[in-house]
């Protein structure tokens, strides 16, 4: 414990912040089944699905992202649409709802004046009706891939337009959207964080818009309408689970292997329509982001300080060991730095990489960092 202490000054205190990316490729491989679906952990309730990297058994797997769909209420799928059963559509209706009150906030509507839940916005300009994404699809990513958010303009995702990312006997094409252009022109009016524009055209013109991505929630809301958007490769549709597609009626074994989104949202259930959205996830590529915060602290010992050791080792018969001569200036040698609170309780040692010599003919200066 330290016995002479020396108070820090505001400037001898700097505050910084540095940002570190690492690059994650999610290759569709992975969610489409390459443990023969031992990966892909389906629950009880049934309103998402979750993949993971490894059998989701093994010790050493690793969550990867969950998957889920859902539309509005005033989606014109809710309710009993096309023999849709009230408890399917009410799950993927809880489901839509839940992801948007807690990405898009509240609202109030102007007619009755209550309160009610906003829907994700095609743009991101909340003023605006006629361009909400009012059935989606909704991908989220773990925490362990994201850290504290997706890095803006980093990221991509590709679907195939041709049968499943098994299937390697049909051509196929991609269909890739991505965050173009969001380094610059992300949003800030959700309550989730910053979110950007997902297009399908590098350009990112406004008749590309295919969802949202939220970065440091790390979510991306695409609209369901690019499972049968036209882009110049193809059209993109469900892959079915092991080569086989979801029928109409709700069962597993047709010959065919793609279905459109309407048939899926009505006859199909969320997990149902997951393994859909997996087995043409061709790719997802981008860049984390892990926020380090710094506090510099410059801890000076200038001429006249520290040149006495309270070490009791340092005298022997009241002389000090390392003086030859009486007339010797002293020396210390600095071997650590203890950082302690205004009561003086110790919060923090730094240790030098060596002892460094110290005596009333230089000064020294160390430089502690401290991250959080």
């Amino acid at each position: 414990m330290a016995n002479v202490y020396k108070k820090l000054d505001q400037s001898d205190r700097v505050n910084s912040r540095t940002l570190l990316h690492e690059a994650i490729p999610i290759t569709g491989t992975i969610p489409s089944g390459t443990y023969g679906d031992n990966n892909i952990k389906n629950y009880s309730h049934k309103y998402f699905q979750s993949v993971y990297d490894y059998p989701y058994l093994s010790s050493s797997a690793n969550h990867i992202m969950d998957v889920s769909v859902g539309f509005s209420a005033d989606s014109p799928f809710s309710g009993t649409y096309g023999g849709m059963p009230v408890s399917a559509s009410a799950k993927k209706i809880n489901i839509y709802n839940q992801m948007a009150q807690v990405l898009m906030g509240y609202e109030e509507d102007a007619t009755s004046k209550t309160v009610k839940i906003r829907k994700f916005d095609s743009d991101g300009d909340l003023s605006t009706t006629g361009d909400k994404i009012e059935e989606a699809i909704f991908l989220c990513f773990s925490r362990l891939l994201v850290k504290d958010e997706i890095k803006k303009g980093s990221f991509t995702l590709s679907f195939l337009t041709g049968g499943t990312v098994a299937d390697r006997t049909v051509a196929r094409s991609l269909y890739t959207v991505g965050d173009y252009g969001a380094a610059t022109g992300y949003k800030v009016n959700s309550p989730a964080g910053e979110y950007g524009i997902l297009y399908n055209d590098p350009s990112a013109a406004a008749s590309s818009r295919v969802g949202l991505l939220f970065y440091q929630a790390g979510i991306a809301v695409l609209t369901a309408s690019v499972i049968t958007a036209s882009s110049p490769q193809g059209d993109v549709q469900f892959g079915a689970q092991n080569q086989t597609a979801v029928t109409p009626g709700g069962g597993v074994g047709s010959t065919a292997q793609t279905k459109s989104i309407n048939n899926s949202f009505v006859s199909s259930t969320i997990q149902q329509m997951a393994d859909g959205v997996r087995n043409v996830l061709y790719n997802v590529s981008f860049n984390n982001t892990t926020e380090v915060n710094s506090t510099i602290y410059f801890c000076r010992a200038h001429s006249s300080d520290f040149n006495y050791s309270t070490n009791p080792t340092y005298l022997s018969g009241s002389k000090i060991r390392v003086k030859v001569n009486s007339t010797d200036t002293p020396v210390s040698y600095l071997t650590t730095v203890g950082l302690y609170s205004a009561n003086n309780e110790l919060l923090a040692v730094a240790k030098t990489s060596e002892p460094l010599k110290k005596t009333p003919n230089n000064e020294v200066t160390l430089r502690v960092r401290l991250d959080y």
